[in-house]
């Protein structure tokens, strides 16, 4: 072969090979349709159980997900159990105490290796079981990009540090997820994600004993269920209207001065963000289209893709 035919051919095997890899490192809604076509039926199925006997599940499946793609990425970091020489995540103060539903996704993962070993990764299942709660309970549906691959470490520090706190100001949240390259439109629909699930007392307690920007009698009713000190614990649902609905309710109550986080309520507060809320109160069409556009923007924060991370085959600790 001719020299300058040979340099030709190596450079477009060079190109080919950047653009295999490239393409391999993308997510793809196709991803499991022949290593395990029964992926996403199995997630649903134990999805559906779970709402059956906990009405509070599917909350804390999407927001299993959402704390784990802050930290990291869309890894799975978040699933990983502390061991004596490896510290994870779940003892962070924005988890310690209030992240559920790892239950759940161990009996996935176990039915999962079953029928596909080493195939599906813990990253993608908190993808899927995220979608699939919402749709479960009356919101909108989206096709999750699949693909994802299961980080060997987990980051205590910037769970800590990048988590978004319910004390947080508008100014704290549009940095928080500004970050991780979410725009203050996608931080607001988002939020939406507030219209099911509850809060714990000591996340709420400061602004119903001492802000001013909160309907008195919806504060009031707070009160004796959170009391000044102890019953740090109680929970309160953060949509006092469709707590387990998955609908546009939680800016009407913002509106209302009845958003029961500060990090709520900063939403709806004479700032920057009080049209995009005043909007999905009475388009919810909108907010839907919005959620499920800036989920799906998030779910691909920094994935494991190719090579990289492994499938781990219990989701509680590396192979």
């Amino acid at each position: 072969m001719a020299p300058r035919a040979s340099a030709l051919s190596c450079c477009c095997c060079c190109f080919f090979f950047i653009l295999t890899s490239v393409a391999s490192a993308q997510l793809s809604s196709t991803f499991y349709r022949f290593s395990c076509p029964s992926a996403l039926p199995t997630i649903w199925t134990e999805v559906i159980r779970a709402l059956a006997t906990d009405s509070r599940i599917g909350a804390s499946l999407l927001r299993l997900h959402f704390h784990d793609c802050f930290v990291q990425g869309c890894d799975g970091s978040v699933l990983l159990d502390d061991t004596p020489t490896f510290t994870g995540e779940k003892s962070a103060i924005p988890n310690r105490g209030s992240l559920r539903g790892f239950d759940v996704v161990d009996r996935i993962k176990a039915q999962l290796e079953i029928v596909c070993p080493q195939t599906v990764s813990c990253a993608d299942i908190l993808a899927v079981v995220a979608r699939d709660s919402v749709v479960a309970l009356g919101g909108p549906a989206w096709t999750v990009l699949l693909g994802r691959r299961d980080s060997t470490t987990a980051s205590l520090s910037t769970a800590n540090s990048d988590l978004p706190s319910p004390f947080s100001n508008l100014n704290d949240l549009i940095s928080a997820f500004a970050k991780k390259g979410l725009s203050t439109s996608d931080m607001v629909a988002l939020s939406g994600a507030h219209t099911i699930g509850d809060a714990r007392c000591t996340n709420f307690r400061t602004r119903i004993y001492n802000e001013t920007n909160i309907d008195s009698s919806f504060a009031t009713a707070l009160q004796a269920n959170c009391p000044f000190s102890g019953g740090d614990n109680n929970l309160a649902p953060l949509d006092t209207s469709t707590p387990t609905i998955f609908d546009n309710f939680y800016y009407n109550n913002l509106v209302n001065k009845e958003g029961l986080l500060h990090s709520d309520q900063q939403l709806f507060n004479g700032g920057s963000t009080d049209s995009q809320v005043s909007s999905y109160t009475t388009n919810s069409a909108q907010f839907f289209r919005d959620f499920t556009t800036a989920i799906v923007k998030m779910g691909n924060i920094s994935p494991l893709t190719g090579s990289s991370g492994e499938i781990r085959t219990n989701c509680r600790k590396i192979n």
